[in-house]
């Protein structure tokens, strides 16, 4: 039986079906724009082209701001779902048109309606988070820097979260989406209209990159969709040509685009690119590369002839952020390279194994490098590779020497020391003795797998009579917020006595290779700490007081105070609450923004301070963002600054201040009285402000707001049983109030407008 015949709806015509524009403006500081993929993810140099931003709370965009230089954006359509009052409205015309003659008008009429209606009944399931869309303008300039950027879109709401955005240098191709309508035959009810979704298919000229998303297959459905209805995601295929001997790289960056989805499993788009010939036999198939959730796949062409990739989820779903973008092409890949650091004040040589790379060795200059981890990227025939990353220290070096697999053959080193090794075949151990002193404290710490090595390290410390002092698998650094499995090990112990002591490590697979390389760093305890900020975006009105936490990633058992404080800030910035308690590992404080409105969102930076060996250690404090991810883990994500957006929301008149001043002794089992002058924004249909603690900690809570004569009246109370003497940090006081609606207005128009915080007020429990 033959197949009725399609209308193709293109993306003009299926927005228009799909999309309807919205009005209406939140108040100012509500619901902050959410940016949730970017289609395509990129760019060539010297291209233009459009830009698909989906997310929620996209309405009335005003700027793009994509990091680093060469690239300008301008805004175009925003869209939005149809929604349930409309779809209604479009039932009741369907019922109007059945009790009408039926002539050609009619009949069409009828099928554009249920066309409608069967689209709204396949994509309701979308969650509001992915719903809106803004168009953009990307126009990126030839000699625009190759990599990863960001991109962020402000709103009458504030600044939204960053998204990944990437500068190619190969040419781009980004799949079309479409919809198949077939029609009902001609004696068939008009209500018989189909819609589908069909595979995409594009035919590609290598070298490319490819841009698309995988999502949910449209039913042939002729009633409405059950909520609960499973539809397959789509699959996509793109044909090119190759010729014999080639070797090709096809790499998909899909969890690298979008790290982290907070309701789904396991956590990202886990594509999954197949190979076949022209007549479909399977020829290469990945599920993710080593530890990496993205899929390669290295292929030696057989011969010369047509070939399909295909891209697809690895549990058949689809969803609107399901964003890839895939390369393909003889494109240099770098798998291994050794050793993967070496010392700061000199130029250490590296060699490199992988595909279709023009050099076996690249140089890496440390002469100007402070310690710490550096990109070093390889290129053949100026097409950019992978990168190497390569760590900088300022301890001495040494290499692995072989035989050393066991005790008898142990490699002897001095402490301090790092030592570049290999577990170079599956079932290796790398021994290494060394002489130790009674109370002595050391810290042995493996880098691999955050030096993109393959190795799932184990490390186990024995005296010399074999027996185990320290054993350690997996130790979590949460300065790599994309790691999900911590693979390096970490051992920080004191020594019982004096003696040799022997180090074992090893792959806990008991895998091998040389790509399975690492750094062993085996030296006393160098206390310090990392920072991170969150979240990267803070919106704020004119003088407003929002929240913001610092993390610390305390290193090598430190757990000193850490004093907080703007550096550099533009006039008008303050910090509250600066300190982050000894022995704490985050704390939330405010920053309060200035009156003025500066023209476009500016950058904020933060830094910290600590006493550590008789020395002051200083640490800027990196922007990031708390991402969830499947439901239940939070990763803290690097971001590239951190921006602050003050719009034209509610004004605060005067500074708020706080009596007595700070910090407060709240007494376990007692109470504390402070008093907050705080006027309020000149909004005649804001009413009462209303205070609330924000996030307390267990057992603090704010028994009363009262008001007196010179302003309003705080009672914080202490549960004794539940905060104890000694508890430091700040408190968080939340402001908002409600805005009544104007007059002749529904009472469901009724809103809590958030105005902020009082500037965080530091405290600890003491005695009663």
């Amino acid at each position: 039986m033959s197949r009725r015949p399609c209308l193709r709806v293109g993306p003009a015509l299926s927005s228009a079906i799909l999309l309807l524009t919205l009005g209406s403006i939140l108040p100012a500081q509500q619901n902050p724009p959410h940016l949730a993929y970017a289609l395509p993810a990129g760019g060539r140099q010297g291209t233009n082209f459009q830009v698909t931003l989906g997310g929620q709370f996209l309405q009335n965009a005003s700027a793009v701001y994509i990091s680093g230089d060469g690239i300008r954006a301008t805004l175009g359509e925003y869209a939005r779902p149809m929604n349930g009052m409309q779809a209604t409205q479009l039932r009741d015309r369907m019922q109007e048109l059945q009790k009408l003659p039926m002539d050609a008008a009619v009949r069409q009429e009828m099928i554009d309606v249920r066309t409608k209606l069967l689209i709204f009944n396949s994509v309701r399931a979308i969650s509001p988070v992915l719903a809106e869309t803004v168009a953009l303008q990307v126009s990126i300039a030839p000699g625009a820097a190759l990599g990863r950027r960001e991109l962020r879109l402000t709103t009458p709401q504030g600044l939204s979260n960053p998204l990944v955005f990437c500068v190619g240098q190969l040419p781009e191709y980004t799949a079309t989406e479409s919809i198949d309508v077939v029609p009902p035959a001609p004696n068939q009810s008009p209500q018989q209209v189909q819609i589908v979704r069909p595979p995409t298919d594009m035919e590609i000229i290598l070298p490319a990159i490819v841009n698309g998303r995988i999502r949910p297959g449209l039913p042939h459905i002729q009633a409405p969709m059950p909520a609960n209805q499973f539809t397959p995601g789509q699959t996509a295929r793109y044909r090119f040509h190759a010729r014999q001997g080639q070797q090709l790289v096809i790499a998909a960056a899909a969890r690298d685009l979008l790290p982290y989805l907070a309701d789904a499993v396991p956590g990202w788009f886990q594509a999954v690119l197949t190979l076949h010939d022209a007549q479909g036999k399977e020829l290469a198939y990945d599920d993710d590369y080593r530890f990496h959730p993205d899929p390669v796949i290295h292929f030696q062409v057989p011969r010369e002839g047509d070939y399909d990739v295909e891209i697809r989820d690895a549990l058949y779903r689809g969803r609107e952020d399901f964003v890839y973008r895939i390369a393909v092409g003889e494109l240099p890949f770098v798998t291994g390279a050794f050793p993967l650091g070496g010392p700061a004040g000199a130029k250490t040589s590296i060699a490199l194994t992988g595909w279709n790379l023009s050099v076996n060795r690249v140089d890496m200059d440390a002469r100007n490098r402070a310690p710490g981890i550096y990109p070093l990227p390889v290129s053949r025939d100026g097409l950019s590779s992978t990168s190497v990353t390569f760590m900088v220290d300022s301890l001495p070096e040494t290499f692995e020497k072989e035989p050393n697999d066991t005790p008898a053959a142990a490699q002897r080193v001095k402490l301090p020391i790092v030592v570049n090794g290999r577990i170079g075949q599956p079932g290796d151990w790398d021994v290494f003795a060394f002489q130790g002193a009674a109370g002595q404290a050391i810290v042995a710490e493996v880098f691999a797998r955050r030096l993109d090595s393959p190795l799932d390290s184990v490390l186990r410390l024995a005296d010399s009579a074999g027996k185990q002092i320290a054993l350690n698998d997996d130790y979590e650094d949460k300065a790599f917020g994309l790691e999900t499995h911590h693979a390096d090990s970490r051992i920080i112990t004191t020594l019982p006595g004096a003696g040799v002591y022997y180090l074992y490590v090893g792959d806990t697979e008991s895998k091998g290779g040389p790509e399975y390389a690492y750094r062993l760093r085996l030296a006393a305890p160098r206390p310090d700490f990392d920072l991170r900020v969150t979240p990267s975006a803070i919106n704020a009105g004119p003088g407003m007081t929002v929240p913001i936490t610092v993390h610390a990633l305390r290193k090598d058992g430190f757990t000193g105070e850490i004093a907080l404080a703007l550096k550099d800030a533009p006039r008008g910035f303050t910090l509250s609450g600066g300190l982050l308690p000894a022995g704490m590992d985050e704390v939330r404080l405010t920053i309060t923004a200035p009156l003025q409105l500066p023209g476009e969102p500016i950058v904020l930076n933060v830094e910290g301070r600590a006493a550590i060996e008789g020395g002051e250690v200083v640490h800027p404090a990196v922007p990031a963002d708390n991402m969830m991810q499947a439901f239940a883990y939070w990763h803290l994500v690097p971001a590239d600054a951190l921006r602050v957006a003050i719009g034209r929301g509610p004004a605060f008149r005067t500074p708020i201040k706080v009596m007595p001043q700070s910090p407060l002794k709240l007494p376990a089992g007692g109470e504390v009285r402070i008093r907050v002058q705080v006027t309020p924004p000149p909004n005649p249909l804001l009413g009462k402000i209303e205070y609330e603690l924000s996030e307390p900690p267990a057992g603090i809570t704010l028994k009363d707001a009262a008001p007196v004569h010179d302003g309003t009246e705080l009672v914080l109370e202490c549960d004794a049983a539940k905060a104890k003497p000694g508890l430091r940090g700040n408190l968080i006081v939340a402001l908002s109030a409600e805005r009544t609606p104007p007059a002749g207005s529904p009472q469901t128009a009724r809103q809590r407008v958030t105005l902020g915080a009082i500037p965080a007020l530091p405290f600890e429990i003491v005695k009663r």
